[in-house]
């Protein structure tokens, strides 16, 4: 059975979501592999790290894991139009899974800043695309009311359902690692719905007695899109307080996130930290990943970055375990990468602002095309200088 074949709906006894298995939609989501990160551990500073790479599912992200789930109620309760408000990731998931269950979906998008290679999924399902113009929490803003007029299916991360997919990875990650609990799990911070769901997956393991305890669990945002780091420091979490979201790292440009009290809820139950990276930090935790031969979209990499600062203040110790969450897939945002090795993705002021400790390692890590004449002679001459140059940066 196909249901058999997915890595949520194999724990269906865990996710009493819906009444017949034959309502269930699936593209054999989930079953993501575990990615030993050795170099990246040693940047970090610790001696294990891991990467548990939802990027690795269907459509590309870990939206695919709580799509199943909530697309798969929609069906069973008869709704034949399912709506979300997207950057890029969600609306690639829903469009997928919609198209999968014979249902129609709308995706609104934020005028500009858009990752076209995400929605150009969306696109190829069947989506019908509503660009407004506003950002993202004014999209979810019109949707929220739309839906209260229409029957239209609500598949924002808002809806329950798929927080109980998104839980999954958390099962999966402990039967993996043979239900040896890590000390520290590191998510990205978009909309916050992420984290609360491993956290709850990992609750409910510990409920069940198959683990002693809980692993901390961590989210890490991009500075410039840090609601939820700015709020714990200004007022303990008191309250939100929303930003006008700016970074390139398209999956978490959220302002105003939907999940914040859950997500704050996680981080003290499970004695996580909630941390930001700058958008050079980004990017260069991004390169180092993918000098593993692992690759993730931008989001994915605040993790390593905030990782390494989470080190730094000695949270996180050398001998501690700590497994990294990795959200999308290298070629969600594509022109992100191929601008960071031309070194154009960054503007002069702000490559003026890296760090003079940090510079030579973007200079190791980007690999531009190099343009020769189609001689024989001039290949030779650029790959010995190039062995050349390599012995010369690599580290001893």
């Amino acid at each position: 059975m196909a249901v058999d074949q997915s890595g949520v709906w194999r724990f269906r006894d865990l996710l009493p979501i819906v009444d017949n298995p034959d309502n269930v939609v699936t593209l054999r989501e989930g079953n993501t592999p575990l990615y030993d990160l050795p170099r990246c551990a040693k940047l970090a500073g610790i001696d294990w790290l891991l990467a548990k790479h939802q990027g690795m599912n269907p459509t590309g992200s870990f939206k695919d894991t709580g799509m199943t789930a909530a697309l798969s109620v929609a069906a069973e309760r008869g709704f034949e139009w399912v709506a979300c408000a997207s950057t890029g990731n969600t609306s690639a998931a829903m469009a997928a899974y919609a198209a999968r269950a014979g249902l129609r979906s709308i995706v609104f998008i934020p005028e500009g800043k858009i990752a076209w290679g995400k929605l150009s999924q969306s696109m190829d399902y069947g989506a019908l695309t509503i660009q407004l113009k506003t950002d993202f929490d004014g999209c979810v803003r019109i949707l929220t009311d739309l839906v209260t007029r229409f029957p239209i299916y609500l598949l924002n991360s808002v809806n329950p359902y798929r927080l109980e997919g998104q839980k999954t990875p958390a099962i999966e990650l402990l039967e993996q690692l043979e239900w040896q609990v890590p000390e520290h799990v590191i998510v990205p911070g978009g909309n916050l719905a992420n984290g609360s769901a491993l956290a709850k997956g990992f609750t409910e393991m510990h409920h069940l007695g198959l683990i002693p305890r809980i692993p901390k669990v961590s989210i890490i945002q991009a500075e410039g899109a840090n609601p939820l780091y700015r709020s714990l420091q200004e007022n303990g979490g008191k309250e939100l307080i929303p930003v006008k979201a700016n970074t390139r790292a398209t999956a978490i440009r959220i302002g105003n996130p939907a999940s914040w009290r859950k997500a704050l809820r996680a981080l003290r139950t499970t004695g996580g930290w909630c941390e930001q990276a700058s958008e050079q930090e980004i990017a260069l935790a991004k390169a180092q990943i993918g000098a593993e031969g692992v690759g993730c979209e931008p989001a994915s990499a605040v993790t390593l970055a905030g990782l390494k600062k989470l080190v730094a203040q000695g949270k996180i110790t050398r001998e501690e375990r700590v497994v990294l969450v990795l959200t999308g897939h290298t070629l969600k945002d594509s022109d992100y990468t191929i601008n960071y090795h031309r070194n154009e993705l960054f503007t002069e002021a702000e490559n003026a602002g890296i760090s003079a400790d940090d510079q030579p390692l973007h200079a190791a890590l980007r690999k531009p095309p190099i343009v020769l004449e189609p001689e024989s002679d001039a290949v030779l001459r650029a790959l010995e200088s190039h062995m050349k140059l390599t012995h010369l940066t690599q580290p001893a």
